[in-house]
């Protein structure tokens, strides 16, 4: 993708795969380019190295996860991201379909901020935090 803004581009790539009839694998790298975008002094937003398209940290990131299917209803996720910056994430969820079209999600997420504390927008100034949700999700 190419942020005319800033005049840099950036892409990811993603490979699933389906492990057995219970268990999904994912990883995905991206990659873009911020020379305009940590030149704070000539943008009209001050982007911080983070772009519309590139909103890791330095230039890459790898995010990675999956999915156990227990059983019909209920199921496992997981997913970590780690940036250039040493920026971790993390994040563990159980779905339970209630009845179909009704879904219950717990989810648990950490995020461990490495050393860009410049551009973190995420408003978390810990260097480790711990967040939680309950999602009730209805589908029609």
């Amino acid at each position: 993708s190419y942020d005319s803004n800033y005049e840099e581009v950036a892409g990811k790539v993603r490979l699933d795969v389906n492990a057995s009839d219970a268990i999904q694998l994912w990883v995905m790298a991206g990659y873009g380019t911020d020379d305009n975008l940590l030149d704070n002094a000539g943008n009209a937003v001050d982007a911080s190295g983070r772009g519309f398209y590139k909103q890791w940290s330095g230039n890459w990131a790898v995010w990675g996860g999956g999915t156990y299917k227990f059983n019909e209803k209920t199921s496992l996720n997981a997913q970590l991201s780690y940036d250039e910056g040493k920026n971790f994430g993390a994040a563990v969820n159980v779905a339970y379909d209630i009845v179909p079209g009704l879904t219950v999600t717990a989810e648990v997420d950490y995020m461990h901020v490495g050393e860009d504390t410049v551009s973190n927008w995420t408003g978390a100034t810990k260097e480790n935090s711990l967040g939680g949700l309950i999602r009730f999700q209805r589908s029609f």
